[in-house]
């Protein structure tokens, strides 16, 4: 997969994707992540990219011409599968929507707010998805952009050494995970339940999802409900 991150800010995006899990899909060719730096899209000597939002009000608004010039120089060089913009009053983004795009799409473009927003006809014309990690606001869209692309990205097949391990995460069957534990057995007294240390396979898969069950209507049981 490729994905094309436009923000005013590029440089909030080198961190997150020069670790780790994200650092090594990249390495193996499973995924090409490219951040483009607005500001070289604006059409003024200053390279601003946000003017005074019309009717008035406060705050500032990021420009279209500046977007459209760099959407529309990436769909010249190749096809898109999705425009995205990251919003507070997008969908919001679960596990399923992840594995939808990780599966379904070859090629993404990010747009990522900053300030008060982006004209809105940038989302009226470009626009394919509107995505959202919470119900919170943010400085702008780089964060989650990066959470995005990480939640993407994890689940396509050799990303991650055990692909089974993607496959057993909370919110893949609509569940949150089991507790998990590892050496040592005791450590000052708290100890690694017997189950676990049984070797036997299917009561400890019954002993997990027990738990999982019983986690989830403890602490989020809107998803037993859906």
């Amino acid at each position: 997969m490729r994905f094309d991150i436009i923000t005013v800010l590029p440089g909030l995006l080198e961190s997150p994707f020069a670790h780790s899990i994200l650092q090594r899909a990249q390495k193996k060719g499973l995924t090409e992540i490219h951040v483009h730096n607005l500001r070289e899209y604006a059409t003024n000597k200053q390279k601003s990219v946000d003017d005074y939002p019309d009717g008035g009000g406060s705050g500032m608004v990021m420009q279209i011409a500046p977007f459209a010039a760099c959407i529309e120089q990436l769909q010249s060089e190749r096809k898109y599968d999705e425009i995205i913009y990251m919003t507070p009053d997008g969908e919001t983004l679960n596990q399923e929507m992840a594995n939808g795009l990780s599966s379904s799409n070859k090629n993404i473009i990010i747009l990522c707010g900053h300030y008060k927003g982006i004209d809105q006809r940038i989302r009226d014309i470009y626009v394919t998805k509107e995505i959202s990690i919470g119900d919170y606001v943010l400085s702008g869209g780089e964060l989650p952009a990066a959470i995005l692309v990480d939640a993407i990205v994890r689940v396509i097949p050799g990303v991650l050494s055990d692909e089974t391990s993607a496959l057993s995460d909370s919110f893949q069957d609509g569940l949150l995970d089991a507790p998990i534990y590892t050496r040592p057995v005791d450590w000052n007294g708290h100890k690694v339940p017997d189950i676990l240390l049984s070797g036997h396979e299917a009561k400890i898969t019954a002993w997990r999802h027990e738990q999982q069950l019983q986690r989830t209507k403890e602490r989020r049981p809107d998803l037993l409900n859906d």
